[in-house]
């Protein structure tokens, strides 16, 4: 879906563009295929996207199930990513420049960073204010926050420079959360407004369940019940286009 503001609405709306149909693992299976993971079809929606944007600067918001670094190292030479960061996710400083003639293979990583688990429970940690103007509900909502650039690496797996953002509630109210985006230039302002943005897209899902009906079709045929999900769901985008117009 992409998240754009509907000015006779008054705010953002996520409308649905593309759809991609992801069987399950026990589907796969029962079937004698080969499954193809979650984030396996998101890498290829992603870069189909970026194909048809290629002039246009593309920032993916996606959930915790999509932070994975495999997913990283295929898109982000081409959008930027935002997604969700585990506090006991392993992070290091960026590797050191090579010394001129010295021998062996370029370090992937510089030297290990605390967890953010860490950075959160230390009384010296030094936070800052920021007052998000469009929070859950439209409403505003300031959040004490600290951010840094790291190497995100797991053995095996390409590592992944990435900016990170760590926030917490001064009243206590919400839950601690780590994000963090591919693109090392922005900000936390951006990352932290962009991710907020993706519960646009669960606001659409509740509205195509009720008003159009995804989710009770009751056609018998596979191919009917695939064609159904994606024509529906770009039924929402036609009508809030037909009404702006």
């Amino acid at each position: 879906m992409v998240v754009v503001p509907i000015p006779w609405a008054g705010r953002r709306w996520a409308l649905p563009f593309l759809t991609v149909l992801a069987p399950s693992e026990r589907w796969s299976d029962a079937r004698g295929r080969r499954h193809k993971k979650l984030t396996d079809w998101a890498r290829q929606a992603i870069l189909q996207a970026k194909h048809w944007l290629a002039k246009r600067r593309v920032i993916i918001v996606a959930d915790s199930g999509f932070a994975a670094l495999d997913l990283i190292a295929a898109v982000r030479q081409h959008v930027c990513l935002v997604t969700r960061l585990r506090l006991d996710a392993s992070l290091f400083a960026p590797a050191p420049a090579r010394r001129p003639g010295q021998l062996g293979r370029p370090r992937l990583k510089g030297a290990r960073l605390p967890k953010l688990a860490a950075v959160l429970a230390d009384p010296g940690t030094v936070w800052s204010s920021i007052t998000l103007p469009e929070w859950y509900g439209g409403q505003q909502r300031t959040l004490e926050i600290v951010s840094g650039m790291a190497v995100w690496y797991h053995s095996g797996l390409p590592p992944a420079p990435i900016r990170w953002v760590l926030a917490r509630d001064p009243a206590g109210k919400l839950t601690p959360q780590a994000f963090l985006a591919t693109d090392l230039e922005t900000t936390p302002a951006e990352i932290l407004g962009w991710f907020v943005s993706r519960w646009r897209v669960e606001t659409t899902f509740q509205e195509v369940r009720a008003h159009l009906g995804v989710e009770t079709q009751r056609q018998w045929s596979d191919l009917a019940i695939a064609r159904t999900t994606p024509a529906l769901l770009g039924l929402f985008s036609l009508v809030t286009i037909w009404m702006h117009g």
